[in-house]
């Protein structure tokens, strides 16, 4: 409803604006995945899919209202009976189920049909009428609504809300809007069109402009108590309203924005990175929330106040979205006390004059790579130990790939001292060969990351490849460089492993 009530519904589109993203199309079972996450972190309306785009958006669509728990589920349709009743066969299996019709109504839009105003008006009271026998639930959507007359603009809203409909969207579609005329575009409709405080208002908008989750906010500062949005802001063209942006937003700024969501915020990182695997866009480094730098700090002025109070510099805990802690990027802006912080999370703890002569050669290490991980501060406290005093090493390896499975793996590694042998099996020759490593070398170490780079160009190229692996929260990382990328593989995975045998080391406690 708009009246002053305290909760804000978020209807997350992920599945349905999301996936209209080039490229951003997920398959049956993760759409099926990402709703179960959806419904499980709280969000009160979830719009699966455009059930009359084919049967296999129907079919996903009805699965997930069979299996939603908690939250309405919705399906879009066009302004005509066929779309309207092909969505309520996909959503009436919900135990809350809505439709969600819409149309264009500014002149752009109202050209493309070729139907006059009036023309228009008429279909809507068709439409959402036709929608409102089906269920009790029904979303109107006026495309295009903020370049729409306002005289109209009232006018269809007042048809639709007369004809049944229980939500009025007003969508930015083309994200022109600014936050005060979102604002007040709101405002005007609750002040001008009849039986408006009887329905509730929501706001869909895109971020052409970089401004989708200011104006979100307006609008429900202005009455709207229903925020459009999906995961990562995942969507048409720039995007939508990010999930996590708006959530974060209320929970943060509570003194000047009191109002709440039911979502619960330590589930966000985890969505938001499922959402990126499966639909292959990838979150930038620095977006808001959930962005790999959002809680990120290299800059030693930064690093020293975190240390001493992580409210100088954070406005919100890495744990309220799910994260376990901030990280300290170390790099060539980081200084000493962060230095001696990480170096003592790793098991040294330094004297001032140790962490004078370590700084100097970290500086000079950083001077070289844009970030130091974990790894490279250990090889620093190592002082130059080299492969040969590593306890694994590869000291044969033949692969058999091709066409015809299985590809397989034939190695041989030397772990303190002795030869061991073993072939495996894996889909393609890099898997056969970090399954064989694994068979040789048991460990629990989860594989986070595989990179494979170019160094120079032709098909001698050296391939650097790149390895980093999680056990109980210590990450390593490994690398190597080989014409043959297996190669490299198979002896970067084995410096991860070097690495990390050194962090257990390290971290024993004393008497084990």
């Amino acid at each position: 409803m708009t009246n002053d009530n305290d909760q804000v519904l978020i209807f997350d589109t992920t599945l349905r604006d999301g996936e209209q993203s080039p490229g951003a199309t997920m398959t049956h079972d993760e759409k099926l995945e990402i709703a179960e996450m959806l419904d499980d972190m709280g969000v009160d309306i979830i719009e699966a899919g455009f059930p009359i785009a084919s049967e296999g958006d129907f079919e996903a669509v009805r699965d997930i209202a069979m299996a939603s728990k908690n939250a309405v589920i919705c399906g879009l349709s066009r302004a005509n009976f066929k779309d309207i009743d092909r969505c309520y066969e996909a959503v009436k299996h919900a135990a809350q189920p809505r439709i969600h019709t819409f149309i264009g109504t500014s002149p752009l839009h109202r050209a493309i049909p070729n139907l006059n105003k009036d023309e228009m008006a008429d279909l809507i009271d068709k439409t959402v009428t036709h929608a409102r026998n089906l269920t009790d639930n029904v979303q109107w959507s006026a495309m295009d609504a903020t370049r729409t007359e306002h005289d109209y603009l009232c006018r269809v809203i007042e048809i639709a809300i007369k004809a049944g409909a229980t939500t009025i969207n007003i969508p930015d579609t083309v994200g022109y809007t600014a936050p005060r005329e979102s604002a007040d575009l709101i405002a005007m409709l609750l002040a001008r069109v009849p039986g408006a405080d009887e329905i509730t208002f929501a706001t869909h908008c895109h971020n052409d402009l970089g401004m989708a989750t200011a104006n979100s906010l307006a609008a429900v500062e202005a009455g709207a108590r229903q925020i459009e949005c999906t995961i990562n802001g995942l969507g048409e063209r720039a995007g939508n309203t990010a999930l996590e942006e708006v959530v974060m937003a209320l929970k943060v700024r509570h003194d000047i924005m009191p109002w709440s969501s039911r979502v619960d915020t330590t589930k966000i990182m985890n969505i938001s990175r499922r959402v990126a695997q499966v639909s292959g866009f990838a979150v930038q480094f620095n977006k808001a929330i959930v962005g790999k730098n959002a809680f990120a700090h290299e800059s030693g002025i930064h690093q020293d106040g975190m240390l001493k109070n992580a409210e100088t510099f954070e406005i919100m805990r890495p744990e309220d979205v799910g994260l376990a802690e901030t990280n300290l990027v170390m790099g060539k802006h980081s200084g000493r006390a962060a230095l001696r912080s990480k170096l003592k999370d790793l098991g040294w703890d330094l004297a001032d004059n140790q962490l004078k002569d370590v700084f100097v050669r970290f500086k000079e290490l950083a001077d070289r790579k844009k970030e130091i991980f974990d790894d490279d501060l250990i090889a620093l406290m190592k002082d130059g130990t080299d492969a040969a005093n590593d306890r694994i090493q590869v000291k044969f390896l033949r692969v058999i790939c091709g066409t015809e499975a299985p590809q397989s793996a034939d190695l041989t590694l030397e772990v303190d001292g002795k030869d061991f042998q073993k072939t495996a099996t894996g889909d393609g020759p890099v898997d056969a060969t970090f399954a064989a490593i694994k068979a040789l070398f048991p460990h629990e170490a989860r594989l986070q990351l595989y990179q494979v780079h170019a160094v120079t160009e032709g098909t001698d190229a050296q391939a650097t490849v790149s390895v980093r692996m999680e056990e109980n929260g210590k990450i390593v990382t490994g690398q190597s460089s080989d014409t043959d990328t297996v190669v490299a593989s198979a002896k970067a995975y084995v410096n991860a492993l070097n690495n990390l045998l050194v962090r257990r080391e390290k971290t024993k406690p004393e008497g084990v």
